[in-house]
């Protein structure tokens, strides 16, 4: 799942910065990777479940907060690319879904 997120996030920088430019394409890449991050939070997280467990660690909600503050805060992040980079592990869930046997 990890490394077809990171496919899906190369090729989305890729035509990304042929399409809108530089500044887009690392503002879509840092989203990406915050995705990356989230989704490897989140997959241990829900390793870490069973009988002693009481919840989900909450950690995780965490990296979308901080991506959206780092956008409002840094003028060389763009906030759309950014949020469309970091959910680009959907599109990535989905291929996988499709094509694994």
């Amino acid at each position: 799942m990890l490394v077809a997120t990171l496919l899906v996030t190369v090729v989305a920088s890729m035509i990304c910065w042929l399409v809108f430019g530089a500044q887009a394409a690392r503002s879509l890449a840092l989203g990406g990777a915050c995705g990356l991050l989230y989704l490897r939070l989140l997959a241990r997280s829900v390793g870490r479940i069973g009988p002693q467990s009481r919840s989900l660690g909450r950690f995780q909600i965490l990296v979308p907060a901080l991506l959206v503050v780092a956008a409002a805060r840094i003028p060389a992040i763009e906030i759309l690319p950014a949020l469309a980079g970091f959910v680009l592990y959907k599109p990535a869930l989905l291929l996988q879904a499709f094509i694994a046997p």
